[in-house]
């Protein structure tokens, strides 16, 4: 190209500075956000734990009930492990590997495995006895009257658990969802782990759809549970999204069967943008079908269709679209930790647009088609806007890029780490380092904070916990997301 030719070139990149021309190194941002569970462990950390600045806690969890209960992941910026939440992480986790793992270097589909079982061996425990299930380890309003690192945990570390005829169907219907997936996961690395994981998993559901009802409408646990991680949205959803996953893993007509019967009684068809730990219609209509797709199972049509009806509302261009975009193109949706529906969202896009690929189907969103393209391209957006090309120029997950949050809402990243300070920091000790203005000194790399509000802006304060506490599942369906585009970068 002459110079000439090149000057108006250039001068319009100037001019423009709103255009991306950010090329994302895709594999590095998986690795951080598998690595992120790392330092979300608890319990007994094993040798080859890379997160050094993390250490044992919680290994007495589940003494008052004579029941070991360690390990697990705490959900956030807390020690408290809660079940529900955990569950869901698991089950996108699993669904991650089940849809890309395939597209994941080799040293990453085992990293990714590892953060499974850590997961499953904890939820393994929680039906490990008859007609009951454990929904939770740590009182909440005790950790959260305290800012300490989870080894120096000196709060309540209350076991939840519900029993038979008391109802724990959306618990243990996730359960039943992140075992059936899980097993899925490791059926060919495990054969033996996996065929343990659908047993309990079948036993989880049978929990689950034998005493029907929330968890967190029973009088023992609803103090623990609420307001962080209630049933806001019924457990009807939990009820058929372990069935399909049991469907998926098994392949048994009883679970398809279920399925049909059960779906309008238990609001499939209820058409909702959302999908997260309480909230699983559009993922479930989503995994439903997969079937109808391949044309194995037409009875299910109306789970595609609300399916699809679905994605034709995240489409700007369509007669249907209705959720909101952020100035910047990002989704939003109201109440904090946004990013989470930024992440599940894109992840239903990318797998929707395999399932249609493979079939060579498109949807019909009334004014126009929409083809498997379209999807991975508006995912794509979710992914770069979150790694960086955003209105703040700076990248939400943790440690990947030059600019990112530094203050972010959680203890252990935010407390002097027990290898550098071994002296215990007790309860109210730690809040000098809670209203300290100064950067984490521990990087917990690879996670996804809540991000910016509908605005765009982001303060980077430790405070603000709706916009600056990283989650597990965020950053679970995000793992899936970066294997796709880590194969396939300019879909």
């Amino acid at each position: 190209m002459a110079l000439s030719n090149l000057f108006p070139f250039l001068l319009l990149l100037l001019l423009l500075p709103s255009l991306s021309v950010t090329a994302h190194d895709y594999q590095q941002a998986l690795s951080k956000a598998i690595l992120f569970f790392e330092g979300q462990r608890s319990g007994f950390l094993p040798q080859d734990q890379r997160m050094q600045w993390r250490a044992n806690s919680g290994l007495g969890d589940g003494w008052t009930y004579n029941v070991d209960l360690t390990g697990g992941y705490y959900d956030a910026g807390d020690n408290v492990k809660f079940g529900f939440p955990m569950a869901f992480t698991t089950t996108m986790l699993s669904w991650s590997v089940i849809e890309f793992g395939d597209m994941m270097p080799p040293d990453e589909h085992r990293n990714a495995l590892v953060a499974i079982r850590w997961a499953t061996d904890y939820l393994l425990k929680t039906v490990s006895q008859p007609n009951r299930i454990f929904v939770q380890v740590g009182d909440p309003i005790s950790d959260h009257n305290c800012w300490e690192r989870p080894e120096d945990m000196d709060t309540r570390r209350t076991v939840y658990a519900v029993d038979a005829p008391n109802p724990a169907s959306d618990v243990a219907g996730e359960t039943a969802a992140a075992l059936a997936a899980s097993s899925m996961a490791f059926r060919s690395s495990d054969p033996a782990y996996s065929e343990t994981l659908l047993r309990n998993a079948v036993k989880a559901f049978q929990l689950a759809d034998n005493y029907r009802g929330a968890y967190s409408d029973n009088a023992d646990v609803r103090d623990g549970v609420c307001p962080y991680y209630c049933d806001f949205d019924g457990y009807q959803d939990e009820l058929l999204w372990g069935a399909a996953w049991l469907r998926r893993a098994t392949q048994d007509d009883n679970f398809l069967n279920y399925i049909q019967s059960n779906g309008k009684t238990l609001g499939a068809e209820e058409n909702i943008n959302e999908f997260g730990w309480d909230n699983k219609h559009a993922g479930l209509n989503v995994l439903v079908s997969k079937e109808v797709l391949e044309g194995n199972v037409l009875s299910l049509d109306s789970y595609k269709t609300s399916a699809e009806s679905f994605l034709c509302t995240l489409i700007p261009e369509t007669s249907s679209s209705h959720i909101e975009y952020t100035p910047g193109g990002l989704i939003y949706r109201p109440g904090g930790s946004n990013l989470q529906h930024a992440t599940s969202i894109a992840f239903l896009e990318l797998v929707y647009a395999n399932y249609l690929s493979r079939t060579s189907q498109t949807i019909n969103c009334g004014n126009m088609y929409v083809n498997a393209q379209t999807l991975r391209q508006l995912a794509k957006k979710q992914v770069d806007y979150i790694l960086g090309d955003n209105p703040m120029g700076m990248s939400y997950m943790v440690g990947y890029g030059s600019k990112y949050p530094q203050r972010i809402h959680h203890r252990g990243s935010s407390l002097p780490s027990i290898k550098d300070h071994p002296q215990v920091i007790a309860c109210k000790e730690g809040s000098i380092y809670f209203n300290s203005s100064n950067p984490n000194p521990n990087v917990l790399v690879g996670a996804i904070v809540g991000g910016p509000g509908e605005d765009d802006l982001y303060g980077d304060d430790r405070a603000d916990f709706r916009k600056s506490e990283p989650t597990t599942y965020i950053n679970a369906p995000f793992v899936g997301i970066l294997a796709y585009f880590v194969a396939n970068p300019n879909p």
